[in-house]
Formats: C-alpha cells, structure tokens, sequence
C-alpha cells in the first residue's frame, strides 16, 4: 500500500485499518511498534547464557562487551524504526523532512554543547562527593584518553538509537497536547520501562538485579527527562544536543565513574548517586523555569496543519533556514 506525501486534515478520521489507526493514534502507535520491536529484538540475548541462560548460547564481544551484538538491534529497531514508519503513514514526506530537520539541527550556542556534555557528569560527581565523604580519585589516563571516543561511539549507538523517537518524535506531539510537564511526567516513565527486558541480561547486571534498581532506574528516567526537556525546547529542538546531553551521562558512569568513586562503585550504590544527581538538576531546572520547561507552544504547529501553511508564514518548520537559539538560562 502506498503511502501519502503529505497529511490531510480531515481526512485521515474516517480511514479504517491500521494505516487509518496509526493516523488516529499516532503516539499508541509509536510507543507500542517501540516496545514490541524492540523487546522481541532483544528476546535472544535476554534468553541466552548473556541472561536468563534457556537457550545455550553466547553472544560475541565486541570492545569488550556483548551489548553491540545483543542490544544494540533492538535499540535501533524499537524508537528511532518506530518513529519513521509512524512519522511517515501519519504526516507524509513533510513530516518526515521535519523530523529529520531536528536531527541534523547542530547549529546551537557553543555553551550548550558545552553544558550539555559537562553539566550532568559534574553534578555526578558533586553526588559523588558527597555521598562517599570526599573519597574521590583521580582516573587513570587510559579512561581519560578513552572519554571522548567513548562519547562519540554513544552517540551513534545509544543516543541515534533512542532520542530519534523519544524526544524528535513524541515530545513535541506529547508537549502539544499534555503542556510540557505533563509530557514529560508520562515520557519519562514510558522511557524507562522500554529498558525493563534488558535487565534480565548482562546489561541489567543479571542475576544481581534487584527491584530497586529497577524502580530507581526509572525514576532517573523519569527526573532526568525534566532536564531533557528543557533542553530540547531551549536549543530549539536540537536533536544533537540531546544525544550529547543524554550519552554524557551513559559515558560518564561506564568509563570514569568507578576509578573516581571506588567506594561508591557497586551498581547499588551508582544508581543511588545517578539518581539524586539527577533529582538535583530536575529541581533547579523546575525551579527556574517555574515548570514551563523553556515550552512556546507557537513554536510547535500540529502536523496536519504543517501543510497548510506556507514556508514563508512558518519560518520555524524550515530547520535549514532556522539556526539555533543562542544559549541562555
């Protein structure tokens, strides 16, 4: 079956099947096509000797580790998969050349790029500090030299795999129809429970695992996606910079953090720390935006009205044209 071009107002209500579904729920379609992709995807490594051990097999390591092998295909076939194929039968080629636009949008204030790869990772370490009584050390230059590499190999794995979805996708459909504290306070949940399969494998630490883990894991999500949020609508929904703002964090804990904090290096411990850094940085960004999260909502037409406009009447639709906000509190 063909796909339109471009949306019609009015004209998708009426169409029956999962097409005419799609075009009439769009965000159940996105968050169900993430999960099922991903999460039956991700069954052969859950189910391996990488995790529950019912099927006698062992993933290979690549750079020392079985995730690239065992997650990192679902990862790509869950959000970002999901938000094309909706993106696309929902709002046609236009919708789909916005949504790109976020993606290749790199043109922000240096600062943010700034803030965004440093701001989370310092206040970590401020937890840090804190929590193990100033027993801090410094990381071998191995783990130093490793850092930035390592950021960049995240952001082509985790943060393109992810944020194409959560936050190019469903945040601004979500801040339109929910204002931003509410789309965040339901994204970041629904974020953290799409990891919840991995956590019966080696990335989840199987079989040490515990419920509370699991619970402070999504509770990071959810307090981490204030921040999140705030960034994306203060850089003008810069894509880029939330992958940087959402990897800093992922590399910060796997390569530097357990040199730096030996006494805080258990994954008990760690997610204690992500998770108080986090509420931390939630708090200030609520606090200062007075929960507005940097949100104008003229700056996010509904799809289907997109067409209708001209290019010259809605310059923000037209990413090439549009650099980024400067940086600014």
């Amino acid at each position: 079956m063909a796909l339109d071009s471009r949306p019609r107002a009015g004209h998708h209500t009426n169409e029956t099947g999962i097409k005419g579904f799609i075009r009439r729920h769009p965000l159940v379609a996105f968050f169900t096509l993430a999960n099922l992709m991903s999460w039956v995807a991700w069954s052969p490594y859950v189910l391996s000797n990488n995790g529950l051990g019912v099927w006698d097999f062992d993933f290979p390591a690549v750079l020392g580790t079985t995730q690239f092998a065992g997650v990192l295909p679902g990862a790509y076939l869950g959000p970002i998969f999901a938000a094309y194929v909706v993106t696309r039968v929902a709002d046609g080629r236009e919708g789909v050349r916005r949504w790109v636009g976020r993606m290749t949008k790199w043109r922000v204030g240096r600062l943010w790029y700034l803030g965004t790869a440093l701001g989370v990772p310092a206040l970590i370490i401020v937890t840090g500090l804190a929590l193990s009584g100033e027993n801090i050390h410094m990381p071998p230059v191995a783990a130093l030299v490793a850092y930035v590499p390592g950021l960049l190999l995240q952001m082509v794995t985790t943060g393109l795999a992810e944020e194409p979805g959560w936050r190019d996708f469903a945040l601004p459909r979500m801040q339109r129809r929910f204002g931003p504290l509410g789309a965040t306070a339901i994204l970041g949940p629904l974020w953290g429970v799409w990891h919840l399969p991995l956590f019966l494998s080696e990335w989840g630490g199987w079989p040490d695992v515990t419920w509370t883990r699991i619970g402070e894991f999504v509770a990071f999500a959810t307090v981490f996606s204030v921040v999140v949020t705030w960034v994306f609508n203060r850089t003008g929904q810069s894509l880029p910079l939330i992958m940087v703002l959402h990897v800093s964090v992922n590399n910060f804990m796997s390569i530097v953090y357990s040199d730096m904090f030996p006494s805080l290096g258990t994954p008990e411990h760690a997610s204690h720390v992500t998770l108080l850094a986090g509420t931390t940085a939630a708090v200030l960004v609520l606090i200062a935006t007075r929960g507005r999260l940097g949100y104008r909502p003229a700056e996010e037409p509904a799809p289907e009205r997109t067409a209708e406009l001209t290019p010259e009447l809605t310059p923000e639709l037209t990413p090439e044209l549009t650099p980024g906000l400067a940086a600014q509190r």
